[in-house]
């Protein structure tokens, strides 16, 4: 499963990915929020965080306007490796060698770039091996 979630500032790129998942009949939960009025983002992220410690097999992406305050917030749950990513090599990389389990994307930005980072995301597997015991590490602080 994929959950989905944002603040205010990140709402309409939010509706974008989602049109995305959507077109590519991808399964995914949308946790809000619903609309451009002003919301404290540490109650999504917390939301997501929450969904995606309970399902162990699932994936989280959170947006907001910079991205910054998601990822901030997300990492405050032990489990949660989130990772702000502004690029398709990003992404790869925080799932190669950080096994991260929430993509944080900022609002707004080129859709192309935006859709091949969440691809990377979604389709790069953990390479385990060296990282792993780093991962671990993470998960134990």
């Amino acid at each position: 499963m994929i959950y989905i979630a944002s603040d205010h500032g990140g709402y309409l790129t939010k509706l974008k990915v989602i049109s995305l998942f959507e077109k590519h009949q991808i399964e995914f939960k949308d946790l809000g929020t619903n609309s451009t009025d002003s919301v404290d983002y540490p109650d999504f992220a917390k939301i997501l965080a929450e969904n995606v410690l309970q399902d162990k097999h699932s994936v989280g992406i959170l947006i907001c306007r910079t991205g910054i305050g998601m990822s901030i917030a997300a990492n405050r749950y032990k489990g949660i490796r989130a990772a702000l990513c502004r690029s398709k090599h990003d992404a790869v990389l925080a799932r190669q060698h950080n096994n991260a389990n929430v993509l944080v994307i900022k609002a707004g930005g080129c859709c192309c770039k935006r859709k091949a980072m969440i691809q990377a995301f979604l389709n790069t597997p953990f390479e385990g091996g060296r990282h792993a015991k780093r991962v671990q590490k993470l998960d134990e602080i």
